[in-house]
């Protein structure tokens, strides 16, 4: 008998989409299945991880979840990737499932294709590409630029002959999906809903399905099961780089930095002061832990443009130090000498 597959189910989606929070949501659906967890972030301190730790054990063990923090996992595939995955399946009891969260600057494409590599060919097979989608963005043209715009801007100047980072990513992340999650639509009217499924819609291959999400719920069943095979269908999911025949994917459109912040006096003014931040120096993405005074729980922080959100999370324990840390991400240039400075002196 042929030894069936292990289903793995692979995550993307650009900066603040909501990932996380739709992993924690399939977890809490999963009815018992043992899913183990692979998540890559871009930046120094594991926040995604940390949050789901968070979790109960009912949910997802510690020992289920493995964080790639090296760089991108499109660009670790032999040196990190590969080797996480043959651990997990040279497991005396393996997972039934694979959830792998993948950077919001990853490429997906590498990574399905290292689904072929001899070492996990025959024992795992990637189940489908979710790509989740910010709708509340992708409204306000954050993701999404004026493809006619960009066309006659391309006849014109030859030197204009490629999309800015942030839309090749978004643009490279769709073409891999088997389903698109619109995440946040209960934060759009319903005909901007309307309006931004179908500007997703045109960028998506034919019979790839499209689920508007509300708070990130989104049923296990719609996600799961999906068979896709995607390592045997690579042709169908190129990405710009390879359309155009360019070479290895990078990271030198972005930089991500860690600011270390003492305990916060104010959460108010301190979160009023994160915003101010935001607006002034064009970071993309905010994200981490913080210490408030007289709180016995850290402070979850996340920022995505213009939105922020912050809450309890978990109890601090007695054996952690009671300080935090908010990775910084955005396009290169950022000034970090005076985003730090602010950061640190609105504490």
């Amino acid at each position: 008998m042929t030894q069936r597959k292990i289903p793995a189910t692979v995550i993307t989606g650009f900066l603040g989409a909501g990932k996380t929070t739709i992993i924690r949501r399939l977890l809490e659906r999963a009815n018992g299945r043992r899913i183990a967890l692979i998540i890559n972030e871009f930046g120094e301190v594991g926040t995604d991880g940390e949050i789901l730790k968070a979790c109960s054990d009912t949910l997802c063990r510690k020992e289920d979840i493995v964080e790639l923090a090296n760089g991108c996992i499109c660009c670790t595939v032999a040196d990190d990737f590969i080797p996480t995955m043959a651990k997990l399946l040279d497991r005396d009891e393996p997972p039934e499932h694979i959830i792998i969260e993948t950077s919001g600057l990853a490429l997906p494409q590498p990574l399905v294709r290292a689904f072929n590599w001899p070492e996990i060919a025959s024992r795992v097979t990637v189940d489908g590409v979710i790509t989740v989608v910010d709708g509340p963005a992708v409204a306000e043209g954050r993701f999404a630029d004026d493809e006619e715009a960009v066309a006659a801007q391309r006849a014109a100047d030859p030197s204009l002959d490629h999309e800015n980072p942030i839309e090749e990513l978004f643009a490279d992340q769709l073409a891999c999906a088997d389903l698109v999650l619109l995440n946040k639509s209960d934060l759009l009217e319903r005909d901007e809903l309307e309006r931004v499924a179908q500007d997703v819609r045109v960028r998506l291959r034919p019979g790839t399905g499209l689920i508007a999400t509300n708070r990130s719920a989104i049923d296990a069943a719609a996600v799961f099961g999906l068979e896709a095979q995607a390592e045997t269908d690579l042709a169908q999911r190129l990405s710009q780089h390879e359309l155009e025949g360019e070479g290895a994917h990078d990271h030198d459109d972005f930089e991500s930095f860690v600011v270390p912040v003492e305990m916060v006096s104010d959460r108010e003014t301190f979160l009023k002061r994160i915003r101010e931040l935001i607006t002034r120096y064009g970071i993309l993405r905010l994200k981490g832990f913080l210490s408030l005074a007289g709180a016995p729980s850290r402070l979850l922080v996340q920022a995505v443009g213009p939105r922020l959100d912050s809450y309890f999370d978990r109890a601090w324990r007695s054996d952690e130090a009671r300080t935090g840390n908010l990775v910084v991400i955005g396009l290169k240039g950022l000034d970090r000498e005076a985003i730090t400075q602010g950061l640190r002196s609105g504490a």
